[in-house]
């Protein structure tokens, strides 16, 4: 009996230990260190990687992101309101800010401030230090959908960093250029009606081009939050895909 119970307190002991030593949902780890994903709303996140900040399609002012500093990094996908903000990104940004979008973006800057931005099309590459930031296409697919993403005005990106590939896909369907990427540590996807796509076309999109983890986000549309619980079950179908839920809302 002695032995049972020193054996249980044993495992108990051992559970406790993988759940402390365990990495932080907010978290994917890199070849130079962890990277840290802070959610501030919708589509807006923060992103802390050795030392540096970057600020993903920042609005709502620079007040969310006090806590980390100006940004090393800002990436802005398109132009819609949720995703732009121009006065927001003009706080988050210090002298050596590198920031980058798409001509459409530039375009809302005034003039005086365009030269500011790294101006990348999709399927272009630019250097960031060490990392690659390449644009990827964000658009929608349904017909009466196109005028809300038409395809080439707004990029989704793949970010590497040291080593790893993180997805962002901004405001888009399940487009074949998602489908076709590889080798992705981490995807933040988008699902809400009527600008992106359901979530089924989320799902399946995932299953298919099977990043390591995916962190829904940008969920929220006119017909309110989209069911994470039927993503969550469609994408078990591959159980080599984690699903992480964050706090967006």
């Amino acid at each position: 009996m002695k032995q049972f119970i020193v054996f249980a307190v044993a495992c108990v002991f051992l559970a406790a230990v993988t759940i402390a030593g365990s990495p932080p949902e907010n978290t994917i780890a890199t070849g130079q260190g962890p990277l840290t994903i802070h959610p501030v709303e919708h589509a807006t996140f923060a992103m802390q990687w050795n030392g540096k900040t970057i600020a993903v399609d920042p609005i709502g002012g620079a007040a969310p992101f006090e806590a980390f500093g100006k940004a090393d990094l800002i990436l802005i996908t398109h132009i819609h309101g949720d995703h732009l903000s121009v006065d927001t990104v003009k706080g988050l940004a210090g002298p050596s800010t590198v920031i980058v979008g798409p001509a459409s973006v530039a375009e809302k800057f005034p003039e005086a401030d365009r030269g500011r931005i790294t101006v990348i099309a999709n399927g272009e590459s630019v250097n960031w230090g060490e990392s690659v930031i390449k644009a990827i296409p964000m658009y929608n697919l349904t017909p009466e959908r196109q005028d809300f993403h038409p395809k080439g005005r707004g990029n989704g990106y793949v970010v590497t960093l040291g080593g790893t590939r993180i997805y962002i896909a901004g405001d888009t369907e399940d487009i074949p250029e998602m489908r076709a990427l590889e080798d992705i540590a981490a995807a933040f996807v988008c699902m809400n009606l009527p600008y992106t796509m359901d979530v089924p076309a989320a799902a399946d999109a995932v299953l298919e081009f099977k990043p390591k983890v995916v962190f829904p986000y940008h969920y929220r549309g006119k017909g309110g939050m989209s069911d994470l619980d039927e993503f969550r079950s469609l994408v078990a179908k591959d159980p080599s895909i984690e699903v992480r839920l964050l706090e967006w809302y």
